[in-house]
């Protein structure tokens, strides 16, 4: 078969292959994924009209359910109000559940009047998610207080940094509960509860606490890039492993428990984190649980602690503790310090590459604290880079230019023996040997970059600091797609393609064609217009495809990792361009210039 054949099928079974990719996402998995989405919702709207299972400890009171927040709130009694500079909202007396939370200082989107993010939401509405604390004691007589408990406001009004409040219950039978709730400044709220026996008979309780939240989340994130769903940290004696349960895995295996002392637990999003704390020389009991109420997935993690055996006349205080708020990482850090609390900062998901995610993130927050600008900060970063790689890119380069010189040789090595491949090979090693040139030289720094690129695209994508940062003129977000798209003339034409039927998704994602997409396409090209063309016609088409290729696919990329590398790549021709026109090889740019001499003479 000629080798225009080869070319022109090579080239049509890409082209049908996309297409046919393109089709199956289209007619497969979008209805598929429709239909997930459907079938999610309709379970957790028919368990919140039933009865709420909340698993072995205890259970939250049967609801209806509503759409409106207010009613919901209503049906919970009376409520003690939450105000700090962090976060807002309310806790019910009704069992003394924190179920009703914002986060002041983020907005669900970057536009202005946008509200602030939800965190905890009430009993009653769909998507309920709480946090409850209470005590299990199976024999005792008069009962122990749990989520239907009515607990009595006996001191404060608000809760506040400043201001603790105090709730009082009596089981009737002798036994008295007092218990302290306090809220620091961030996201940290601590609950102290005293226990008195009254009675004449010695007690035995122990105390829990436990996350709640029905269903699965809406915008449930990147699954395969990025973790939510339980996490904790357990272990003893000094040795702790963080545990990351997905809510696949964890719909999968509905009961999974961990043995600890101390150590911490909750469910996780994107940005956000709910985790119970206990006192950290506490053994613990820990369960990841998914109980299902009318048919809807309950997911909680419950922490249970010591028994304690009270005498009569005695008393005894047990503390816990709850972070309700946003993962950054001097935050957890403080936290990880202050309470002795281990690998908290790994709430967030740095990646299996977290050791150089973490320094990355370091670098970029000490750039961030020099420019004032988390754009500026990313090509700090990448200078930075860049220059740590010089000396191997500096080599690499100049076998590369060597190449490049050697190309009307290695075209007289195929033309003077045609029909053996083995003796062209041969001779060509030789003429590398001879020129001292590591064909594979090139390849080194691409394979170096790729672990630092994937740590840049994690830390961009999972670290809140990273969120709603602008950068300069119509890049308002670096850990979103640039949202510049050519099918509105980006921006002239007042239309948003995302919401054309059928195919909004594809004309803003991937076909969107953005600007910093478009940007990058360019460097790319540039820079593989400046490396030694490849041996074969065949391999040569295909390398000519790739900038046009990858101008797609990272097009749904965030900006800020787009602004990276590309950056990257303009320091890389800077640098190639240099050692190619110090040993007179020739490049595009050079080949550009005399064009524009020529032209002017």
């Amino acid at each position: 078969m000629p080798p225009h054949d080869n070319s022109r099928n090579t080239i049509l079974f890409v082209v049908i292959a996309g297409i046919m990719l393109i089709a199956y996402s289209f007619f497969v998995m979008e209805p598929q994924a429709a239909k997930r989405r459907a079938a999610q919702q309709a379970a957790a709207e028919q368990a919140a009209a039933g009865p709420a299972i909340a698993g072995t400890i205890a259970a939250p009171s049967a609801v209806v359910f509503t759409d409106d927040r207010a009613v919901a709130l209503a049906r919970g009694g009376a409520r003690v109000t939450i105000q700090t500079g962090t976060v807002t909202g309310s806790l019910t007396l009704i069992g003394a559940r924190i179920d009703d939370l914002f986060l002041t200082r983020y907005r669900e989107t970057n536009e202005a009047g946008s509200p602030p993010v939800e965190l905890f939401r009430p009993e009653g509405m769909r998507h309920a998610y709480q946090a409850q604390f209470g005590w299990n004691g199976p024999n005792v007589q008069g009962g122990v207080p749990g989520p239907t408990t009515p607990w009595r406001l006996t001191e404060g009004t608000i809760l506040t940094p400043a201001t603790p409040i105090t709730l009082t219950w009596d089981n009737g039978a002798g036994l008295r509960f007092t218990r302290r709730i306090a809220v620091d400044s961030e996201y940290l709220f601590t609950i102290t509860d005293t226990v008195a026996n009254l009675s004449a008979q010695p007690i035995t309780i122990a105390p829990w606490g436990r996350i709640e939240r029905q269903g699965v989340p809406d915008d449930l994130g990147r699954q395969q890039v990025l973790h939510e769903g339980g996490i904790g940290t357990f272990g003893t004696d000094g040795k702790y492993t963080t545990q990351q349960l997905k809510y696949q895995a964890w719909a999968k295996k509905p009961v999974q428990e961990h043995s600890s002392v101390g150590g911490w637990m909750g469910i996780t999003d994107k940005y956000w984190l709910a985790a119970l704390i206990p006192q950290q020389d506490e053994q613990i009991e820990a369960a990841f649980r998914v109980t299902d109420a009318a048919h809807a997935d309950i997911h909680s993690a419950t922490m249970l602690g010591e028994a304690h055996t009270i005498a009569p006349g005695r008393q005894i205080t047990e503390t816990q503790r709850l972070f309700a708020g946003a993962k950054r990482n001097e935050i957890l850090a403080g936290y990880e310090k202050s309470l002795d609390l281990p690998r908290f900062v790994y709430a967030i998901d740095w990646g299996f590459l977290f050791f150089l995610t973490r320094p990355i993130f370091w670098l970029v927050e000490l750039y961030y604290g020099w420019f004032g600008n988390f754009g500026l900060a990313i090509l700090g970063l990448t200078l930075t880079v860049r220059l740590f790689m010089f000396p191997l890119a500096n080599k690499s380069y100049e076998s590369m230019s060597k190449m490049r010189t050697l190309q009307p040789k290695m075209e007289e090595l195929k033309k003077k023996h045609p029909d053996d491949p083995a003796k062209q090979q041969q001779e060509l090693m030789a003429l590398y040997q001879k020129e001292k040139i590591n064909p594979l030289a090139g390849c080194l720094p691409l394979l170096l970059q790729i672990p630092v690129f994937y740590a840049v695209y994690k830390m961009l994508f999972v670290t809140i600091e990273m969120r709603h940062q602008p950068f300069f003129g119509w890049i308002r977000d670096l850990s979103a797609a640039d949202p510049s798209m050519i099918w509105n003339l980006y921006g002239l034409i007042p239309w948003d393609p995302a919401s054309t039927p059928l195919i909004g998704t594809y004309l803003a994602g991937t076909f969107a064609l953005s600007v910093l997409a478009i940007f990058y396409g360019l460097t790319m090209w540039l820079q593989m217009a400046m490396s030694p063309p490849a041996p074969d016609p065949m391999q040569r088409k295909i390398f000519a495809f790739m900038p046009i290729i990858f101008t797609f696919i990272m097009a749904t990329f965030p900006a800020g990792l787009l602004i990276y590398w590309a950056w990257s790549n303009i320091l890389t021709i800077f640098q190639q361009y240099v050692i190619m026109h110090r040993l007179k090889a020739e490049n595009p740019i050079d080949t550009f210039i005399e064009r524009l001499k020529k032209a002017k003479a």
